[in-house]
């Protein structure tokens, strides 16, 4: 833990004398648009990877009966960013499919809050034949039908479709100056347009449930086919395989970081080793192109007020203006239907603005645990809104 300390504490030193030689500021102006095109200095985006990598989660990955489309991989695991053949090639053996995990990193005075997402070449709910040909059926006549679907299958929560990224939102609470020391203190996963949310153990929230916590790492659970993710529970999880009358557990892999990407395929044991790789410079510079290649839908994000510190330390106040990809190129099933990040929604919170989970944690976090002033939304470090540290 010692060695961890010191490269975290050298990171962020680092990356603080960076951006002083840059010249990089927030800005004084009061409600000033987000310069989104911001982008981490090497030395803040090994800062945020060396907290990143400190709090990457434990991934318990469940097995269907098509496994490579459960494995944990990067967009571009077959040497492209196009979205429209990743259903395709992930049958392709030559495209080893190995273990990545994207991450982003914002800052408040009190908190870190590390999005993790989880890229799947495949959603193969109800199959990977059957389950893609009947969500483009559904898909198709409730284009020609309008918004009326006959079936009441519609709903994302059920379709099949290409490409797939689900993951989860790890808040941690600082203590002092050394990264590695703060705790992890609640988790927020999606699963299929749902925000879970849960506590760890020791932190006072009532009326939520909790999630377990190993080396500081939390423990969450993806699904098979569908890829949901939620808090790992292995009693409740032996519970469920025995309701279902199964002689034995579905396979599991167990997905740890370790500063390199494993194949799942070569899995010794059922682990698997994971690297990260930063939204920042993989997927958010191809979203800020719109449709394309990657992106098959695009919508502006707008929020205002959001709160960050100024020069000199005092409270100034921001808005995102932008417009970006909001949902990955994917023709097999119901097309265009996985999200990146800043496309994630819950389906009850409709009335919230799009994006608010993703480029504004802290107030999300704040308003779903119901917290107190001793929480911060102040952002000391967000660049997905241009502030960047001092």
């Amino acid at each position: 833990m010692l060695n961890c300390s010191v490269r975290i504490a050298a990171c962020v030193l680092l990356a603080s004398l960076s951006v002083a030689a840059f010249g990089q500021r927030v800005s004084k102006t009061r409600g000033k648009t987000a310069a989104t095109k911001s982008v981490a200095t090497p030395a803040e985006s090994a800062a945020d990877r060396a907290i990143a990598a400190r709090f990457a989660p434990v991934v318990y990955q469940a097995l269907g009966d098509h496994p490579r489309g459960d494995y944990i991989t990067n967009f571009d695991f077959d040497g492209d960013w196009r979205g429209d053949n990743n259903w395709a090639n992930a049958d392709e053996k030559k495209f080893p499919l190995k273990a990545y995990v994207y991450y982003s990193l914002s800052e408040t005075a009190t908190h870190y809050f590390v999005t993790y997402a989880f890229f799947h070449p495949r959603d193969y709910k109800g199959g990977g034949v059957r389950g893609a040909l009947l969500s483009e059926a559904i898909g198709e006549g409730v284009r020609r039908g309008g918004k009326y679907d006959p079936t009441g299958l519609s709903s994302e929560a059920v379709l099949a479709h290409e490409n797939d990224m689900e993951g989860c939102l790890v808040v941690v609470k600082k203590n002092g100056a050394d990264a590695s020391a703060g705790a992890v203190v609640i988790v927020e996963t999606l699963a299929h347009d749902r925000f879970l949310k849960y506590a760890a153990e020791g932190f006072a929230a009532n009326g939520f449930q909790r999630v377990g916590v190993e080396d500081g790492r939390p423990l969450v659970y993806v699904e098979p086919k569908g890829h949901g993710v939620s808090a790992f529970d292995a009693a409740k999880r032996q519970a469920d395989d025995a309701a279902k009358r199964q002689a034995k557990p579905s396979a599991l892999l167990v997905y740890r970081f370790a500063g390199r990407a494993g194949d799942p395929e070569e899995a010794k044991e059922g682990e698997v080793a994971y690297e990260l790789l930063p939204l920042l410079t993989t997927l958010w510079p191809r979203a800020r192109r719109g449709v394309g290649e990657t992106f098959g839908a695009a919508r502006a994000y707008r929020l205002a007020s959001l709160s960050v510190r100024a020069a000199g330390g005092k409270p100034s106040s921001r808005k995102l203006n932008v417009t970006a990809g909001s949902a990955f190129l994917g023709k097999v099933g119901a097309a265009n239907m996985a999200r990146p990040p800043w496309g994630w929604f819950d389906r009850e919170e409709r009335a919230e603005p799009a994006g608010a989970w993703f480029f504004d944690p802290a107030g999300t976090v704040k308003r779903h645990f119901r917290l107190g002033d001793d929480f911060s939304v102040q952002y000391l470090y967000a660049p997905f809104l241009g502030v960047m540290r001092r």
